[in-house]
């Protein structure tokens, strides 16, 4: 059973790679412009990136179903491999808008559908007999909708013959319950991976591929879980596209952001990079996880993909405080900054908000580096008595918290007022667990 904390508030085979992710150089960052841009144009430059870092999450998901398709067409290990590397291939672009979420209403709304996260994956599919067979947090814990054409849900009952969009949709985050999720990038990772069911000892989910083999089937009810499969990928590039269209010209988020005076603007920026950095990264996916030593609190935890994740969250802030966006395609989205904005009232304030910058993207670097070179993944680093391992996770989270109060002090140099969003295991580590 996962133990949850309550967030408090403070004030190359898909053609799409990883490698195509923007990344500054660690310490170095863009030209800066001659003269300070006004904050209109900082604001409408905000909004461009955010439509473009959409509109490459929705060219990585696109991929990502045309390999799912090919799976579900012909289903072989190579065929698996290649929807797996795809999703992988995928998580950057998504995970640079996350300094959006934050701060914009329309963005934090629309992200349960993508990326909520934990999931307790008994809701979609069969689990390990380790998982257990219920919950008293969660009536859905193992319904199993693979291998079961209707359920209840409270008092309505989910017609299910055949895996929709639409089914999902009713069965996401249905009875009030966070970790009933049926769609996003996690649903998606579970079909392709399944469980992890290694602990903190080196090893990712291992799925066969006779799971999505009608002909040869392992799992049972291997045609319903193509539906799902085919269905949640469906329903990703649907979400996507919404968040997208919502930093389109007369998009709600745009709209929204021009209701709003000067100040408040800015300190609509300025949220979203003080939560995501504090809270949300530094608190809820990183410490918490390593303070519990518990690898189902690790993000990507059936691919063992969690330090990209983290990282590329970091790319994007940068991206949003320089104005400089690497887009999929190779070429560079640039524009007016908010940091040359805040270097106006403040060089002191945005000299220091870019070395913590720079040191919060090398100590995640160093995290990332460490699992791509194979020593050990992300759920073993946080893995109880790894000294070592702790102690790489744990520098991320206290560069990320010296990144938010840097902020902090940009927030003061400008003179608006934020919250920003908080995390048990940061701000009381005696409540983590209690719940």
């Amino acid at each position: 059973m996962r133990i949850r904390t309550r967030k408090t508030e403070l004030a190359g085979a898909i053609g799409i790679s990883i490698l195509a992710v923007g990344v500054f150089v660690v310490g170095v960052m863009p030209a800066r412009s001659a003269a300070p841009p006004d904050s209109k144009a900082v604001i409408a430059h905000y909004g461009d990136v955010a439509a473009a870092m959409f509109a490459d999450a929705i060219s990585g998901a696109k991929a990502l179903e045309n390999a799912v398709d090919t799976l579900i067409a012909k289903p072989s290990a190579d065929t698996l491999k290649s929807a797996r590397a795809a999703w992988i291939a995928s998580r950057p672009f998504y995970q640079q808008t996350e300094g959006y979420r934050f701060g914009n209403p329309a963005m934090d709304e629309l992200e349960g559908k993508v990326n909520a996260w934990p999931l307790d994956e008994g809701l979609i599919d069969y689990t390990a007999e380790a998982y257990g067979t219920s919950s008293d947090e969660n009536p859905l814990y193992t319904a199993n909708v693979i291998a079961n054409t209707s359920l209840k849900l409270g008092d309505k009952t989910l017609d299910a013959q055949t895996i929709t969009p639409d089914v999902l949709r009713e069965l996401h985050e249905s009875v009030d319950v966070d970790a009933n999720v049926a769609s996003g990038y996690h649903a998606i990772e579970f079909l392709l991976w399944g469980q992890d069911l290694n602990g903190t000892k080196a090893g990712a989910g291992n799925r066969p591929y006779t799971d999505f083999d009608t002909a040869a089937c392992t799992g049972g009810n291997c045609d319903r879980r193509r539906q799902y499969l085919k269905a949640a990928t469906t329903l990703l590039i649907a979400d996507l596209t919404d968040m997208a269209n919502a930093w389109g010209k007369g998009g709600a988020a745009r709209q929204a952001l021009e209701k709003q005076d000067g100040n408040e603007r800015l300190a609509t920026i300025l949220t979203g990079l003080g939560s995501l950095s504090y809270g949300e990264l530094g608190g809820e996916r990183m410490k918490l996880g390593l303070m519990l030593h518990d690898p189902e609190e690790e993000h990507d935890c059936f691919s063992d993909n969690t330090h990209n994740s983290h990282y590329y969250d970091q790319v994007g802030m940068m991206a949003i405080w320089t104005g400089a966006l690497k887009r999929a395609d190779g070429t560079e989205l640039t524009g007016a900054a908010l940091r040359d904005l805040v270097a106006a009232k403040s060089e002191a304030a945005a000299t220091a908000l870019d070395a913590k910058m720079a040191a919060t993207q090398a100590a995640l670097k160093a995290i990332k580096d460490r699992a791509d070179s194979g020593k050990e993944a992300y759920d073993q680093m946080i893995g109880e008595g790894n000294a070592d391992g702790n102690a790489v996770v744990q520098a991320g989270v206290d560069a990320l918290v010296s990144q938010t109060r840097a902020i902090e002090a940009v927030v003061a140099a400008l003179d608006v007022k934020i919250k920003v969003e908080g995390s048990d295991s940061l701000d009381d580590p005696t409540k983590v667990g209690k719940e």
